[in-house]
């Protein structure tokens, strides 16, 4: 297929969406689309105009996992080069898990393997009804805890349904997917990306530093020891946010009874 595999575009003010754009192979992830949605996520992290990225699939599906017809020669590799070819891979998860923007992920259709790794990056997960999700590197001989999965899922679901899904590499439907809190919310086939896009839209028009600051404060505390190390976290970050330009119009606007015109300087 001709064209570019990852595409961005921009949509309402400050929401950029990208699609992985493989579909006659389900968006099957090849090491160069992994590397384009790495440096798009480095681009974005510097561009002010956008507060949001949505990261869809292509023509019903999100992804159905790392591209197979690669994976012979992967594995031919020597082991040193495997392991750099493997971490240059998961750098695109980290990229997308750090952005200092809100990220949320449209699943639609298949889920499965890297493709789900990348789903698990993002901060919001909205499924379409027929979203299907699996960890399936451990039917193909490989570890399921693959491209951040085994730091990701726990986080998310648990421990124990975690090893549930990494372990029977079985798949779990959009209703399961809720219920393990897998998908923050599941919406009627067909209006995924407008759910996905009315959310993001809801989430750009607050401060960007606010958000910011705020993705950032609730990563950090999800692994801190104490409410005390919680609370100076907390303390530091609400520094940050009321010292910006976007907390001074957001009180002009409070007294002058209009809505806040966020700059996110």
């Amino acid at each position: 297929m001709n064209g570019p595999s990852v595409l961005a575009e921009r949509h309402e003010p400050g929401v950029m969406l990208v699609t992985l754009n493989r579909p006659h192979r389900k968006n099957a992830l090849t090491d160069e689309m992994l590397e384009a949605l790495e440096a798009l996520c480095r681009r974005v992290a510097e561009d002010d105009s956008v507060r949001v990225l949505v990261l869809t699939g292509a023509d019903g599906a999100f992804s159905s996992g790392f591209d197979l017809d690669g994976m012979e020669h992967m594995t031919s590799l020597p082991p040193l080069e495997l392991q750099r070819r493997v971490e240059r891979q998961a750098a695109a998860v980290s990229a997308l898990h750090e952005l200092p923007k809100a990220v949320i992920a449209a699943v639609d259709g298949a889920c499965v393997g890297a493709g789900l790794s990348l789903a698990l990056a993002a901060d919001i997960r909205v499924a379409a009804a027929r979203a299907r999700w699996r960890a399936a590197f451990v039917r193909v001989g490989l570890s399921a805890g693959d491209l951040g999965a085994s730091w990701l899922l726990p986080r998310i679901v648990g421990l124990g349904p975690a090893l549930d899904l990494m372990l029977s590499g079985r798949t779990v439907s959009a209703e399961e997917a809720l219920s393990l809190k897998l998908a923050n919310r599941v919406v009627p086939d067909g209006v995924l990306l407008t759910e996905a896009l009315a959310l993001a839209a809801d989430i750009a028009a607050n401060s960007p530093v606010a958000v910011a600051v705020t993705k950032s404060v609730v990563h950090t505390n999800a692994g801190a020891t104490s409410l005390a190390d919680a609370l100076k976290h907390e303390s530091a970050a609400q520094v940050i946010a009321a010292k910006s330009a976007d907390a001074e119009e957001a009180v002009a606007a409070f007294r002058e009874r209009r809505p806040p015109l966020f700059t996110g300087r």
